[in-house]
């Protein structure tokens, strides 16, 4: 049987247009399938990067101290968000994490001139009262009504049912009369983030006390499971069957709002309980939202890197000098050479702020640093060195200096705790114990005037404590509340100096202070000594001055850690 003649040309026709439009289909899937690839392949290494992610946050958390653990897991494990913690997470030092945790609360308090920090008294006022009235077996902080009550505060209307007993359903939820569990409703008129008429509730299933937070209104229904009770009005009259309530796919064993027309209740839809069930259980929006500043601020930190110290000397039992010095290494620095002079400026800002965030005091100064050209290089391993004495009362501080280099516009930060101590009247106590590159007196028109100046002399701390063999290392501290004789109105005071190489019991070096070498005293007295450390080994030490008030019968030992490092070897002799 052959092919009709006309028909032969279309089959042909029709297989040429199959095979085209098989090729052009499957051309056109391999794009198509390209891009599915690559997308299963992006999935795939989002999912990795953020195991990643975890585990290094894992690790960042075992390496956090006991205080700072609980601070996250008890203290805000409710409020703070999860950008905060991850934040918190990465800091590297214990002052950037006590700075992180005053601007933590800072930024939550709603009046941030205010001495006073509402939101941090009210939250902590919150874990006392959810503790007193809804522990269970566990504190009450770590129940659902604690959780919510903690990061809400108190509802504005509470509906409590400790006992349980009978309960009428409304209509959306099916009508008929049922026995409960105990619950309690809380209703809030308005929520940031969240809206207005905000209803949640709590269920005793166990009857143990341990309240939950549910999505389901059926959960508190006692007779949910036991057949032919706790009917619904359409189950009581053969209109619908119990067992239909267990076949719900939104997770809850309501029954059908319908009987008499009555829609469901627009907050028991399953999207809406979804919703608000993850929305309550956020942490509350925070109302100054600067973390990204902080964060940035760390960044911009290592632009210019500095070093910093600060030192407390007496001067009433009420105010305290408190010399903050800076140190800014030259190879930090960016030169511009004008007439065969390198020069670097710097701006310096300082700021002195109280923990309610008064500023206490502020300072600021431009620095230069010249040298001739052909002895820049020379000076690269050097640093600039500033001071300034600033008067405070005794208390907690925050602490910050910004410098910049005009040239290179680069900034560098530090953000830090300053606690300035009380001095009590009538004990042994102590300045800071100040080790220096250079002790030298001054002119009686020059005491208590100008950088580095205590009293009348001039000491320049040696910021990092380290020193060669051939130097010597100045010392100076001051000692207060000596008890003096009423005869003579002398002190009876022996200073020990000892010397601890890292890791050993005995003193390297050891010698007392002849009386001779003591300044005259009465209730104060001031020590100013050079130590020759051409005897010691390259090493850590430690140096310790025990100071006795025989009269008294005190004494105290100040102690600072210093470096010795070796000399720099000499450079080979040229032929």
């Amino acid at each position: 049987m052959g092919w009709p003649p006309k028909a032969f040309p279309r089959i042909l026709l029709s297989a040429s247009l199959v095979c085209l439009f098989s090729v052009i289909g499957t051309a056109a899937a391999r794009p198509a399938q390209q891009n599915q690839d690559q997308q299963a392949q992006d999935q795939q290494n989002q999912k990795e990067k953020a195991r990643n992610e975890k585990k290094s946050e894992r690790e960042l958390y075992k390496e956090l101290s006991p205080q700072y653990r609980k601070w996250l897991d008890e203290d805000v494990i409710y409020i703070i968000t999860p950008e905060e913690r991850r934040a918190f997470l990465h800091l590297q030092t214990n002052e950037e994490r006590e700075q992180f945790i005053e601007a933590f609360w800072q930024r939550r308090n709603p009046d941030p001139d205010s001495p006073e920090n509402t939101y941090k008294e009210e939250y902590y006022r919150r874990i006392a009262y959810a503790n007193e009235h809804f522990a269970s077996g566990i504190p009450g902080w770590k129940t659902d009504r604690g959780k919510i009550y903690i990061m809400w505060g108190p509802p504005d209307e509470t509906d409590s049912h400790p006992t349980g007993g009978t309960w009428d359903r409304p209509m959306d939820q099916g009508g008929g009369e049922t026995t409960t569990y105990p619950y309690e409703d809380w209703r809030y008129r308005y929520l940031e983030g969240i809206g207005e008429n905000v209803e949640i509730e709590f269920v005793d299933p166990t009857g143990t006390g341990e309240y939950h937070l549910t999505m389901d209104p059926s959960e508190k229904d006692a007779l949910l499971h036991v057949p032919g009770a706790g009917l619904t009005l359409a189950e009581s009259m053969g209109m619908a069957n119990k067992s239909q309530r267990f076949s719900n796919t939104d997770g809850t064993h309501m029954a059908e709002g319908e009987f008499g027309g009555m829609p469901l209740n627009s907050q028991d839809q399953e999207f809406n309980r979804l919703e608000l069930y993850a929305n309550i259980m956020k942490p509350p929006p925070v109302k100054f939202k600067d973390l990204e500043a902080v964060v940035t601020q760390h960044m911009v930190r290592d632009q210019l890197k500095f070093d910093y110290h600060y030192d407390f000397l007496r001067i009433t039992s009420d105010t305290v000098l408190v010399p903050i010095t800076v140190e800014i290494p030259v190879k930090q620095l960016t030169f511009q050479q004008k007439e065969s002079v390198d020069t670097a400026t710097m701006n310096l800002f300082a700021r002195i702020t109280s923990m309610t965030g008064r500023v206490v005091q502020t300072f600021e100064d431009t620095l230069r640093a010249d040298y001739p050209a052909d002895q820049l290089q020379h000076a690269i391993g050097t640093s600039r060195i500033y001071q300034k004495a600033v008067p405070l009362a005794p208390g907690l501080y925050e602490l910050d200096v910004v410098v910049k280099d005009v040239n290179s516009g680069n900034v560098g930060v530090v953000n830090t705790r300053l606690p300035v101590p009380r001095y009590q009247e009538d004990q042994l106590s102590a300045s800071s114990l100040i080790l220096a590159d250079d002790i030298q007196p001054v002119s009686m028109k020059d005491i208590g005037v100008g950088q580095f100046v205590l009293g009348d002399v001039k000491v320049q701390p040696k910021l990092d404590h380290t020193f060669t063999p051939s130097q010597s290392m100045g010392i100076f501290l001051q000692v207060y509340n000596l008890k003096v004789n009423d005869k003579t109105n002398r002190a009876d005071t022996s200073v020990e100096l000892r010397v601890v190489k890292d890791k050993a019991t005995a003193p390297t070096l050891k010698f007392d202070l002849p009386a001779s070498q003591l300044p005259a005293h009465g209730e104060e007295m001031t020590l100013e000594k050079r130590l020759t450390l051409g005897s010691l080994a390259p090493g850590r030490y430690k140096l310790e001055v025990a100071v006795t008030d025989h009269l008294a019968n005190q004494t105290i030992t100040p102690t600072a850690d210093f470096t010795i490092r070796p000399l720099p070897a000499s450079a080979p002799q040229g032929r």
